[in-house]
């Protein structure tokens, strides 16, 4: 066998495992790992601004194309500027790969004040991934890869980390590399899932509560299947938008917290993929829980049966032992169609500043792909906008991170080159990354960022006006921002109306070209 640096070791091993792009900003304690990329050249580099953009663009890719998105980042500052990204991968259930580097191995743990010194850094990215671990010799690295993408390819999907410090990138060894493994999400256990027949057979009139991870185990047409068989309506959170398309009759939309009555019309709750993270929403209706994680069975809501499997199998599963004990339900399509529209009546929401929501969803073919940051568009369109294919609408889930739509769209588009991506900011959060233009122009990443200019965090400011003695911190001195995209070689647009935003999005898509659209906006009325 050939000796190779465990820096060839990394990399092949990662080859092997499928990766194809790799998300980094390279520094002096990960030099081997990137140098190693010369003998691997199906993985493509790609090289950020700030190292938060690394895990953001691998959190998109991971989201958009179904496999792993990796980054690489220095230890200390950059595992640590990283982290809130991996963090919104954490909330959003997305299986991301982070490499990191470490300090010299005899180094570790000693507190001498080295470069990118962090004590202990192990414990701290912990806290936000399902599994990590340190390597110390470069024999071990084909095992340590291998186990990464079974924690990534199994169980609920989350981050991993793997960190390793320099000398073993740097030195050599013999070593077999790994085939990857077979895995397989599997459906829930037969009797959990008779029990949970029973119960819907039983219901005089269930309904379904979709969440984020009908979207990331692609159950979609098993839970269409479903719904339709039983004749169940459907209702998503905002991470599940998407689950069922919006112009399907049984599709009620996003969940809201006035739902509460509405919902004492059903008995049984059936919540795929979901935690049920508002129980106030609930009256004493039993809830049929599926989730791959046991941990989030009845975690906030008591009155629960609990079916632990991948979701997609185990809507599968159950739709066939339902076939075996009751009879597919007469279709209510007229009633239902009612339904959605004096729900629409009922819950009519604020859209802000005259249809801009209304201008992309135009824009955007079915299965074009929208990012939403925080920011005031962005939340009146998570019940105000629709969406037709799954994985179409992308958040950050209950993290809520300010700034992280433009990078995490980057990633998005890097796995989807054909398909139009927008994503949607206001001119705080834009400027979280928007360095990261000069990556869209290097790598020709024809993403197209709609930023809303309102000059302050608009919804704080709102608030503090509304609810405080005034504002205070929420004002801001913006550059221009259609300048300085042209100053990076980006095609800036400034539009003042929702029918020119339209447009516009639509020309951006039919030119191929990185592209800023600034949308000059007032105060918005409060969406909520």
């Amino acid at each position: 066998m050939p000796k190779l640096t465990g820096g060839q070791i990394l990399m092949k091993s990662l080859a092997l495992e499928g990766v194809k792009v790799i998300f980094g900003l390279p520094g002096v304690q990960t030099y081997y790992a990137v140098d190693a990329l010369h003998d691997v050249p199906e993985i493509r580099f790609i090289t950020t601004r700030h190292e938060q953009a690394t895990a953001y663009m691998a959190d998109g890719y991971s989201r958009a194309s179904g496999e792993i998105g990796t980054c690489l980042v220095v230890p200390g500052p950059g595992l640590l500027n990283a982290s809130a990204a991996i963090g919104t991968a954490f909330a959003s259930s997305s299986p991301i790969l982070v490499v990191s580097g470490q300090v010299p191995s005899d180094l570790v743990g000693i507190n001498r004040g080295v470069l990118h010194e962090v004590d202990d850094q192990l414990v701290a990215i912990q806290q936000v991934t399902k599994w990590a671990k340190r390597i110390t010799d470069p024999a071990d690295i084909p095992d340590a890869v291998h186990e990464a993408f079974h924690q990534l390819r199994t169980g609920r999907p989350r981050p991993v980390e793997i960190e390793i410090p320099p000398d073993t990138l740097e030195q050599a060894a013999e070593v077999t590399l790994r085939e990857p493994g077979d895995y397989f999400r599997a459906a829930a256990p037969e009797n959990e899932i008779r029990e949970a027949a029973r119960v819907l057979a039983d219901a005089k009139n269930p309904i379904i509560i979709a969440g984020g991870g009908v979207i990331t185990s692609q159950a979609s047409d098993a839970l269409q299947k479903l719904a339709e068989y039983m004749q169940m309506q459907v209702m998503t959170t905002t991470e599940g938008k998407g689950a069922l398309s919006d112009r399907h009759y049984l599709c009620l939309g996003v969940t809201r917290g006035t739902d509460a009555e509405m919902l004492t019309q059903h008995d049984v709750i059936l919540a795929v993929g979901t935690r049920m993270a508002n129980p106030a929403l609930l009256r004493e209706q039993k809830v049929v829980q599926i989730d791959i994680d046991p941990k989030e069975i009845g975690r906030n809501y008591k009155n629960t049966t609990g079916v632990v499997g991948d979701a997609k199998r185990t809507l599968e599963d159950l739709q066939r032992t339902l076939s075996m004990m009751t009879p597919i339900r007469r279709s209510r399509r007229a009633e239902l169609e009612q339904a959605k529209v004096e729900r629409v009546k009922t819950h009519r929401v604020i859209e802000p500043q005259h249809g801009f929501a209304s201008a992309i969803r135009a824009a955007l073919p079915d299965d074009g792909i929208l990012v939403t940051d925080m920011t005031q568009v962005a939340y009146y369109g998570r019940t105000g906008y629709p969406v037709y294919k799954p994985g179409t609408y992308i958040t950050s889930s209950y993290f809520g991170n300010l700034g992280y739509a433009f990078p995490l769209a980057l990633g998005v588009k890097v796995a989807k080159p054909d398909t139009p991506v927008v994503s949607i900011s206001g001119d705080g959060g834009f400027q979280y990354a928007s360095q990261e233009l000069s990556t869209a122009v290097q790598y020709g990443i024809n993403l197209v960022s709609v930023v809303f200019n309102d000059n302050s965090y608009g919804n704080v400011q709102r608030d503090q006006n509304e609810r405080m003695r005034g504002h205070i911190g929420s004002q801001l001195q913006n550059p221009d921002f259609v300048k300085m995209a042209k100053a990076y070689g980006v095609r800036g647009v400034r539009v003042k109306s929702a029918e020119r935003l339209e447009s516009a999005i639509k020309e951006a898509i039919a030119i191929e070209a990185p592209t800023l659209i600034e949308v000059p906006v007032g105060t918005m009325p409060r969406p909520f």
